[in-house]
C-alpha cells in the first residue's frame, strides 16, 4: 500500500447568492475557464479585510510531514525558520494571517492491518502538543469555539486536532472517547480504505454506507462534541451520516464533484443536504481534486494501485509501477481561480453559510498557482472581493462558518445527557 502510505490525499432552500456584481463575476469566471485568467493582485482593501477575518483552515498535514521528512523532530526542521520543503512554517503562517488551524493527526490506513494505528496516532497527537509547547508564542491548543476566539485575540494561532481516519479507533468507542479527552475536535470517518463499519470513497463498498456500529460512532461523536468529518467517505456514507447526525457535519478537505468528478469530492445532492444540516464543506486545494480533467483521470489511482498490489506483491515494485502510472497521467496545476470556482459552486448550491477552507497543505504534492503555501490566504480574500462578495460573506468563508459549526456541535453535546469531557 505504498501509494496510500506516502501521499495522504492523492491516495489521499438554495442559499442567498448576493448582489448582481458577484453573480456577474461568477458567470464571467465560468466562461473564462477555457482561457488563462489574470494573476490576482493583492490590494490594500483586501489586506485590511483579511486582517479582520478569522482565517480558520480545516486541514493541514504538517504533523505527518514532520514525521515523514524530519523524524518528528523540531530540531531537524525548526518551523520558526523558513522550511522550503514544506507548505507550512511559522513565518508563512503569520504572512497568511492564519488564526485557527485544524492540525491533522494522520497515519496510513494500513497501520490498522499491522495493529499499530492507535499507537501511531497517539504519537501524532503528541507531536502536535510538542509543537505547541515548542512555540508557545505562536500556538495554543484550543478545545472549544470560545478558546479559538480567546486565543486569536492574543495574536496566537488557535491549534485544534483533527483525527484523519476512523481506523485509529480500532473499532473501539473507548478509544474514541480517549481521543476526545486529548482534545481531538473532529474525526474523518475513514481514509483510503473501507473499514469494518464505514465505506470509503476510494475502496470497495461493504456496508452501503455506515454499519450499525458506524451509526453508533456518529452518535457518540455528537455526544462528545466532536465534528463528524465526511471527507474521504462514500456518497452512501455521507447520506447515512447526514441522516444520523444531530449536529452539523464538516467535509474538512473536499471540493465539489460537479466541477471535478473525483470520488473524494462532494456531489450536489449531498451539498443540498449539508445545507439543511447547517454543515460546512471546506474546499481542498489539491490540483487533482480541483481540475476536472485531472480529477477524472486520477479517480482511478486507488483502483490501479490495488491492481498492482495484487499482481506485483512487493512494496518497491508497486512503488515503481505507481510512479510510472503517475508520470503517464500528469495533473494539471490550475490556479487560484479554479479553487474559488469551487467556493462559488458551493455558495450557489448550498448557500454562503456552508463553505470554508480545507487546504490540505503538506498533504498533497501539487497546489494551484498563487496558492503555493500557507502565506497565500490573503489572495483568496482578494479573489472573493474581485468576484463581488461582501465583507461579511468573505469573513464567513475564511473562518466564520468553521467557528459556527464547532460551536453548534458543542451545543449538541451540552444538550445530550452524556457528561462532557473537560
Amino acid at each position: 500500500m505504498f501509494h496510500r502510505f506516502v501521499c495522504l490525499c492523492v491516495v489521499c432552500a438554495i442559499g442567498f447568492y448576493g448582489n448582481a456584481p458577484r453573480a456577474q463575476a461568477q458567470e464571467a469566471s465560468s466562461k473564462a475557464t477555457a482561457k488563462p485568467r489574470p494573476k490576482v493582485v493583492l490590494s490594500d482593501a483586501a489586506r485590511k479585510l483579511h486582517a479582520e477575518c478569522l482565517v480558520f483552515d480545516g486541514h493541514n498535514d504538517l504533523p505527518w510531514t514532520m514525521r515523514s521528512k524530519a523524524g518528528s523532530s523540531f530540531d531537524a526542521a525548526d518551523i520558526a525558520l523558513p522550511q522550503e520543503r514544506f507548505h507550512t512554517d511559522i513565518p508563512r503562517l503569520k504572512a497568511g494571517g492564519v488564526g485557527a488551524q485544524f492540525w491533522s493527526a494522520y497515519v496510513p490506513a494500513d497501520t490498522a492491518d499491522e495493529g499499530v494505528a492507535a499507537h501511531q496516532v497517539l504519537e501524532q497527537i503528541d507531536l502536535i502538543y510538542r509543537m505547541v509547547r515548542r512555540y508557545p508564542e505562536t500556538f495554543e491548543i484550543a478545545r472549544t469555539a470560545d478558546d479559538v476566539v480567546r486565543i486569536r485575540q492574543t495574536g496566537k494561532i488557535a491549534s485544534l486536532i483533527g483525527l484523519e481516519g476512523g481506523h485509529a479507533i480500532e473499532n473501539s468507542l473507548g478509544l474514541l472517547r480517549m481521543y476526545a479527552s486529548l482534545g481531538v475536535r473532529y474525526m474523518t470517518l475513514t481514509h483510503s480504505d473501507t473499514l469494518d463499519w464505514v465505506d470509503s470513497a476510494t475502496d470497495e463498498a461493504r456496508h452501503q454506507g455506515l454499519s450499525e456500529f458506524g451509526e453508533e460512532v456518529v452518535r457518540a461523536m455528537n455526544d462528545l462534541g466532536m465534528l463528524v468529518d465526511i471527507s474521504h467517505v462514500s456518497v452512501d456514507t455521507m447520506d447515512d451520516v447526514l441522516r444520523v447526525s444531530r449536529a452539523p457535519v464538516i467535509a474538512s478537505h473536499s471540493s465539489t464533484y460537479a466541477l471535478a468528478p473525483h470520488p473524494r469530492n462532494i456531489p450536489d445532492e449531498i451539498l443540498k443536504k449539508i445545507q439543511r444540516n447547517r454543515g460546512v464543506v471546506m474546499v481542498n486545494f489539491y490540483s487533482a481534486y480541483v481540475m476536472a480533467e485531472s480529477a477524472r483521470v486520477r479517480a482511478r489511482a486507488f483502483e490501479v494501485e490495488r491492481e498492482f498490489e495484487r499482481k506485483l506483491g512487493t512494496r518497491e515494485a508497486v512503488k515503481q509501477a505507481m510512479n510510472d502510472w503517475y508520470d503517464a497521467h500528469p495533473v494539471i496545476q490550475g490556479t487560484i481561480h479554479d479553487v474559488v470556482d469551487h467556493i462559488d459552486h458551493i455558495v450557489k448550491v448550498a448557500g454562503i453559510d456552508c463553505v470554508g477552507l480545507g487546504s490540505d497543505y503538506d498533504g498533497v504534492p501539487m497546489v494551484p498557482d498563487q496558492l503555493d503555501d500557507v502565506a497565500s490566504y490573503p489572495l483568496i480574500t482578494q479573489t472573493l472581493l474581485d468576484r463581488g462578495y461582501a465583507a461579511e460573506e468573505i469573513k464567513k468563508i475564511m473562518g466564520g462558518n468553521a467557528l459556527r459549526v464547532l460551536r453548534e456541535a458543542e451545543q449538541v453535546s451540552a444538550d445530550s445527557r452524556i457528561p462532557q469531557l473537560k
